[in-house]
Formats: C-alpha cells, structure tokens, sequence
C-alpha cells in the first residue's frame, strides 16, 4: 500500500461540518497555537481505522510522505502506523531481538527526524509514549557505538534536547513520553523533565507537567509526588498544580497548596 492512496482514501471521507468544529477545538486561528493547521474533519475512531487496516500493508519508507502532508488526520494516520511497528517489536518475545533492536531504532530515529510534523496536542499524545517513551525502557544500539543496551546517558540526551528546543511540541514529548516509563514503575524521567519544564510559560505545558505528575501519584508513588510538590509548589503555575493534584484528598491539597487567595498568581 501507498502513501498516497492512503491520503486519498482519507480526503474522500472529508466532512465540512467536522473540519470546522476540529478548526475550533485545535486553536487554528490567527496567533493560536495551532494557527494555519487544516483538518479534513475526520474523527480519530476513523483515523484509526485506516490505521488498522494499512500498517501491516505500509513500507516504513511510506510514513514520512503521510507525515509531511498537509492534513492533520493524514498526518495523526502517519504517526499512529509508527506506533503499530514499534509496538509488534516491542514485545517481551522480541525486547532483546537484535533485528527488532534495530528496527525499533528506525522507527525512533524516523519519529525524531520528523517530530515537528507533530504540531499539535493530539499528534503528540497519542504516539510519544508509545514510541520514544516504550524505546527508553528497551535495548538500543543508538548512543552504544554497536553495542545493544539500554544507554540511559544517551536517551537523556535525546529527552534533553527536545526539552530545550524551542518547538512547543518537541518540549511537549520530552514531557509526555514519561508517561510509558512512570506506568512501568520508574517514575525518575518525569520528575527529572517536570523540573526542567516548571517554569514553562505555556498553558499547554503546565498542563503536561501536571498531568505527568498525576500519573506519579496514580502508580503507587504518591509519597513522591507529595515532597516533589512540597519542593516545587513555589514555582509551577496553578494549572500545573491542580492537575498534579487531583487524586489527593481535599485535605492533602490544603496541606501543600500556596495558592490561597491572599497569595494566588497565575504563573
């Protein structure tokens, strides 16, 4: 299968009505974060049906075209296959497979080259954990000089430099791709990428970072997200606290929360 029927097959399902209300809902509009972004007004339980029924037919050497194209959907179609290959090589069976190492590589490497087509929320949410968050918990050869492991210093390095590129949406999968490793029982990347984004000045960030810390909390690490909060509430905006928040009793948050209305200010 090709890239481009793929797109075509998705352009004839387009709906007028749908693209406006998606136009809306992902600020599309003049000085928005989304501004100049054009949806064809499919619904993701579309897109994911294409999905499904195109990825095990796709080369990997397709993706990049349905990830440079102008729609959104196509684009969202682009990423999801990625997380289809990445996950069939991310079974336990294949996790130390050298051949499923090395196409997992690809497949990082090809997410990374082209991450900034993921120029919304959404494209952003529904692959990094999957890919580049899975890819952090399994052997690699990138960063090992030919040898297959797990290279934390190396993936480090590549979350760092996504936190500190000045793309909302490479700073946005720093964040969120710690989600995988968090619901795997090493809370230590969302802590280490919640610290460097706090003072983020983008509402959309201090909505990751609460929600990455959220889910610190709703795996069992709730003592932790406690003295993470107790040292950091100073400096997150509130929006970030109160979604870090939201499993904790209402007298936990009266413990930790500063933002009383004598002191509050919106960070």
């Amino acid at each position: 299968m090709k890239a481009r029927e793929i797109a075509t097959y998705m352009e004839s399902l387009r709906d007028e009505e749908q693209r406006k209300v998606l136009m809306r809902f992902f600020k599309t509009g003049p000085g928005e974060y989304g501004e100049g972004d054009e949806f064809l007004g499919l619904k993701v339980p579309q897109t994911r049906m294409v999905v499904k029924a195109a990825a095990s037919e796709i080369s990997l050497e397709e993706v990049p075209e349905l990830l440079m194209n102008r729609w959104h959907e196509v684009r969202l179609c682009g990423f999801l296959i990625l997380v289809d290959k990445f996950e069939k090589l991310a079974t336990k069976r294949l996790a130390e497979d050298t051949t499923a190492i090395r196409n997992r590589d690809e497949i990082v490497t090809l997410y990374l080259h082209f991450a900034e087509q993921a120029n919304n929320w959404d494209l952003v949410d529904l692959s990094v954990h999957k890919i580049l968050g899975h890819w952090l918990l399994l052997p690699t050869f990138l960063g090992g000089h030919g040898e297959a492991g797990l290279h934390t210093t190396y993936k480090r390095q590549v979350l760092d430099e996504l936190a500190a590129c000045p793309c909302l949406w490479k700073q946005r999968m720093s964040m969120v791709c710690t989600w995988k490793t968090t619901q795997q029982g090493d809370p230590s990347w969302c802590l280490r990428y919640a610290e460097k984004h706090l003072h983020h000045p983008h509402d959309l960030m201090h909505k990751a970072v609460g929600w990455m810390l959220r889910e610190v909390g709703k795996r069992g690490n709730m003592e932790l997200l406690r003295d993470f909060l107790r040292q950091h509430v100073h400096e997150m905006s509130r929006t970030t606290f109160r979604y870090a928040v939201e499993r904790m009793s209402y007298r936990e948050r009266q413990e930790i929360d500063i933002f009383t209305p004598d002191n509050h200010k919106e960070r």
